[in-house]
């Protein structure tokens, strides 16, 4: 299970890395701030904006709930589960 978990939380890390940065990308977009402006403009931006709140919510439920469980394993909060 422990095994299971930490693989779950290293790809998920890794695929919110670009979809974190492609939801700032997106926003600053939408207010033409910092330049970002220049990527899109503030319709498509909004669009790209909104298709992200699932991908990233489900990631970083995906990522927490893991990362939460292994935390407890090692505070020692929560047994892991014993081997037949």
């Amino acid at each position: 299970m422990s095994s299971f978990c930490l693989k779950l939380v290293r790809w998920t890390g890794w695929l919110l890395l670009p979809v974190v940065l492609a939801f700032f990308a997106t926003g600053y977009a939408i207010s033409a701030r910092y330049g970002f402006g220049a990527l899109a403009d503030e319709r498509t931006a909004l669009a790209w904006h909104k298709f992200l709140h699932v991908p990233l919510a489900i990631l970083v439920v995906a990522h927490v709930v893991p990362s939460l469980y292994l935390a407890l394993v090692r505070w020692g909060w929560v047994k892991p589960p014993s081997k037949p």
